[in-house]
């Protein structure tokens, strides 16, 4: 089925106005109900899918500011549909997962999932997530001839290895590398001291906010991502170091 509209206004605003958009894909339409009414009640935009290749679609065509995946759906289930997403584009996910599903939140985390809740899950919680990821992506749309304001952290230049915090850009011997939000903050807090051995806490406090809880299973999945991308530019790349026990630095300074 393609795209089930929640309300007639429930499309991002255009202007100077408008509200940030959330894209919601479940085929259990109760959910897509319940969670769409509450996200516009706290002022967000609501776009809603009840099957993952329309979904995929709209999500290249006309990207929202975040989506929420369900992963049991028919014909595409939400981790090919973040698989799928993740060759063209960046956009924050969150996974919805059920109790019995944790071997698909590692995968979806593994493939580039920014988050993940448990169904049954409450309102608050979602809300609190989707505002802390937000809060991340603020400054990724930014345009190349921007003014970079006052106070944000200067161009991270690390051998071969080029970080722009205010505008989320990442190279690697001149080439560009796509990153998360989550990949690029847990990069960022290793560049930005080379050597310097950061635990997975460490990590974790510099990728989410203090209400969002994950274990040590979620930054290996994004460090093994951020390898996974560095390699298909640079098949000899060894900079991100694993110490045993310990965490990870990078090395290439």
């Amino acid at each position: 089925m393609a795209e089930a509209p929640i309300r007639p206004d429930a499309d991002p605003a255009s202007g100077s106005g408008r509200r940030q958009c959330i894209a919601l894909v479940d085929d259990d339409r109760h959910i897509l109900t319940t969670v769409s009414i509450g996200l516009q009640a706290e002022g967000f935009a609501t776009r809603v899918y009840t099957d993952g290749e329309a979904a995929l679609r709209a999500l290249l065509e006309n990207p929202p500011d975040l989506a929420i995946f369900d992963i049991k759906m028919p014909r595409m289930d939400g981790l090919r549909l973040l698989q799928l997403l993740r060759e063209q584009s960046s956009l924050p996910v969150i996974f919805l997962t059920s109790k019995d599903e944790e071997p698909d939140e590692a995968l979806g985390l593994a493939l580039g999932a920014d988050d993940y809740i448990t169904k049954p899950f409450s309102q608050r919680l979602l809300i609190a997530r989707i505002r802390a990821i937000l809060r991340r992506t603020e400054l990724v749309r930014a345009e190349p001839d921007e003014a970079v304001p006052e106070g944000l952290p200067e161009p991270i230049v690390r051998g071969r290895l080029a970080l722009d915090p205010a505008r989320h850009r990442v190279t690697w011997n001149g080439e560009p590398v796509s990153l998360t939000v989550t990949e690029f903050l847990i990069l960022e807090a290793m560049a930005i001291r080379p050597g310097v051995v950061k635990s997975r806490n460490q990590l974790m406090d510099a990728a989410y906010s203090e209400d969002i809880f994950v274990d040590d299973r979620t930054i290996d999945s994004h460090i093994k991502r951020l390898r996974r991308k560095f390699r298909a530019l640079d098949p000899e790349f060894s900079a991100i170091d694993t110490l045993y026990g310990a965490g990870y630095c990078f090395a290439d300074g």
